[in-house]
């Protein structure tokens, strides 16, 4: 074979071109694990204090941090009404406090010139801690001194699980814009 012939490409080159995006993962990708973070907590055994982290607010985080501009804005009311199906708080408090913190994450990044990991690790942690207590207050329980403890280990699991989901996310970012082939 000589040297410019097609069939003597490497297949790492040649099996890069004719390739484009899939436009169905490329839109549903980050709304369904959103949608599937919601609905995992309900899987687990019930304890009697709460220990499953919000795995579907931690998605939402991680989408909106890791790729800023790719949810819109809304985006926190129909995923926030989908949350509310599944994790028992009042109807309307998930629709809520995800738009609060869809509107309060837009606000720091047009404030803010620049950003790092550490940066969004903690906007997600304030935001977290703020959604926990918020969640707390309005469960309809008894606000305590020791029901706030109960609740200590629950924030500090999810804080820590931030990154996890930050590096999920950017996995699924990467299958989100895997080109396939073209038929």
């Amino acid at each position: 074979m000589e040297r410019n012939d097609p069939r003597s490409r490497s297949d790492a080159y040649g099996s890069r071109i004719n390739r484009s995006h899939s436009p169905l993962l490329a839109n549903v990708v980050p709304w369904v694990s959103i949608v599937i973070g919601s609905i995992l907590p309900i899987f687990p055994i019930a304890a009697a204090l709460p220990m499953i982290p919000p795995l579907g607010l931690l998605m939402l985080l991680g989408w909106r941090l890791v790729r800023p501009g790719l949810l819109p804005v809304w985006a926190g009311m129909p995923l926030g009404f989908v949350d509310d199906l599944y994790s028992g708080q009042p109807f309307g408090f998930a629709i809520l406090t995800w738009s609060l913190v869809m509107l309060a994450i837009e606000l720091i990044e047009t404030r803010l010139p620049w950003r790092a990991f550490w940066q969004d690790w903690f906007t997600a942690g304030i935001l977290i801690l703020a959604y926990l207590v918020t969640g707390w207050l309005f469960s309809g329980g008894q606000p305590t001194i020791h029901s706030l403890v109960a609740l200590v280990p629950q924030l500090v699991i999810t804080i820590l699980l931030f990154p996890v989901a930050a590096r999920l996310v950017a996995t699924l970012d990467r299958l989100r814009l895997h080109r396939w082939r073209a038929v």
